[in-house]
């Protein structure tokens, strides 16, 4: 008959830290990745812009569109 060992207690703990690892490294790849795409310059001939740049013009316009929207003269 055989009788039943207990495993180690740290094998858990190890996997906790893995996942931590794992975590970290995910993050870390956005975060390069948030900064590449910002720092990277897209447009088309004279206009070129940054993605923050391209954000706020977008919401420039949104804002401008609805603007004139609700200053129309109709009910």
């Amino acid at each position: 008959m055989k009788t039943h060992t207990r495993r180690p207690q740290f094998r858990r703990r190890h996997r906790r830290g893995q996942a931590m690892v794992e975590y970290s490294f995910i993050n870390w790849i956005l975060v390069v990745a948030l900064i590449t795409g910002m720092t990277v310059n897209f447009g088309s001939g004279n206009q070129k812009m940054n993605v923050i740049d391209a954000f706020l013009r977008a919401y420039q316009i949104y804002y401008d569109s609805f603007y004139f929207v609700l200053n129309l003269p109709f009910p």
